[in-house]
């Protein structure tokens, strides 16, 4: 058992406002972090299986990325530049062009939203209404777009709705893939848009992400991705695709929908779009949808300059051969084989997910809790997803080294088997 930090949190409770979440399962005080580590003032240290919840792909103060951004601010480079031209923008435009779209042959262009996944979501649904002159968007059950209003509607967990305080419209949920067991949803939706009495009105866009993170690591086949692509276009809505946690590499390919054989009018992402941890949000839009005039969809902090200096970093360090993907591919199988290990001592657990982001089912909300909590004793960081907080979904860093992986997958696997073995001894 660790020792937790004896340090005065009352500020915390005093002033912090109740909507403060992640401290609340991990208490402690953190003062600095490198990698797939992160300590505290006293000394304690913890493996980061949580990774500013997939914000934090590449680790804690990855070496380039960070020599890049001292070099930028000791040479008086811009700061905060609006959506003004500068050299820190042109040159990560230059990379992801380079790096990202061209390889894939995608013609999008790139627009800077303001720095939160939420705020790209609100100009998705913006534009796919505009482009389209329709209100309605399809999106799906258990999927999390964020929580300002427009992302809010199109999001189903009941206890985010909840916080609104009025009607969230312009949305129409519908089963996500394999949500209702033996229901083909993407036949059904064909069906019911096809039929001018099934009921739903002509969508401007279907909007999902193909690996639900919040919602509980449900993936999406590729098969059904390329249907609902299929469905869009036939109905003359557009295909949204929310990448804001499941991209940059966390599904093992920078898109989770690369190798699917669809091409999204419009991709979101934010998290680690910046590579370091700093607010930047985007939205990819073919060219012929790309009719928002000038500041239509504004902010003050769209575009962060230090972002694109960190985020240029990302991309021509791990993405510009394919050597980062192989990696990914190969720790995947090592996450698979951990995780398996955690799933067969809890019976009718499973593994959900994929790539990088995956997890194991353990059917109830507050098994897996105490797991994780017994997991942040014991010195691993390591969080829950589902709607009803039910799987132990692992979001660690993707640099995490093979021994890193292997001494925090221990600490979980132990605390599986402590938290199983306590309550077998509370029952008898």
């Amino acid at each position: 058992m660790r020792k937790d930090m004896a340090t005065e949190r009352t500020i915390y409770e005093r002033r912090e406002s109740g909507a403060r979440s992640y401290c609340r399962a991990f208490p402690a005080s953190f003062t600095e972090a490198r990698g797939s580590e992160i300590f505290t003032a006293d000394g304690n240290r913890y493996i980061d299986f949580l990774a500013g919840c997939s914000s934090l792909n590449y680790g804690h103060n990855d070496a380039d990325m960070k020599a890049a951004l001292i070099e930028h601010i000791a040479g008086d480079g811009i700061a905060h530049g609006l959506d003004l031209h500068t050299d820190a923008k042109g040159a990560f435009l230059t990379a992801f062009n380079d790096h990202i779209l061209a390889p894939r042959k995608m013609d999008h262009r790139v627009m800077f939203t303001g720095p939160t996944g939420a705020n790209a979501v609100e100009a998705a649904m913006k534009v796919a209404r505009k482009v389209t002159g329709r209100t309605n968007i399809i999106s799906f059950t258990n999927g999390f777009h964020g929580v300002t209003m427009g992302a809010l509607a199109a999001t189903g967990n009941g206890y985010h709705r909840g916080g609104a305080g009025m009607d969230k419209a312009g949305v129409t949920r519908f089963p996500f893939d394999g949500y209702a067991e033996g229901v083909d949803s993407a036949a059904l939706l064909d069906q019911m848009l096809s039929d001018p009495s099934g009921g739903i009105d002509a969508p401007a866009a279907i909007m999902f992400e193909t690996v639900q993170g919040e919602g509980g690591l449900n993936p999406a086949s590729a098969d059904w991705v390329r249907k609902m692509q299929a469905i869009a276009h036939k109905h003359g809505a557009l295909l949204i695709i929310d990448d804001i946690q499941a991209g940059c590499g966390r599904t093992g390919t920078f898109f989770s929908f690369d190798e699917m054989g669809v091409q999204p009018d419009i991709v979101t992402m934010a998290k680690s779009v910046s590579g370091f941890g700093l607010p930047m949000a985007l939205m990819l839009v073919r060219p012929q949808h790309d009719i928002f005039g000038p500041a239509e969809h504004n902010g003050t902090f769209r575009g962060n300059t230090h972002a694109f200096v960190t985020a240029r970093v990302a991309i021509e360090k791990f993405w510009a051969d394919d050597a980062f993907q192989t990696e990914l591919a190969e720790k995947a199988a090592l996450m698979t084989e951990k995780l398996q290990r955690i799933a067969d001592l809890v019976p009718g657990a499973y593994l959900k997910g994929r790539g990088l982001m995956q997890g194991v089912d353990v059917g109830s909300g507050d098994l897996a809790s105490d797991i994780c909590g017994r997991a942040y004793e014991n010195g691993l960081i390591v969080e829950t997803s589902g709607p009803n907080d039910e799987v132990v979904k692992i979001l660690a860093p993707l640099t995490t080294s093979k021994e890193l992986f292997e001494e925090g997958f221990a600490i979980l696997e132990k605390a599986a088997r402590d938290v199983l073995n306590n309550a077998k001894l509370a029952a008898e």
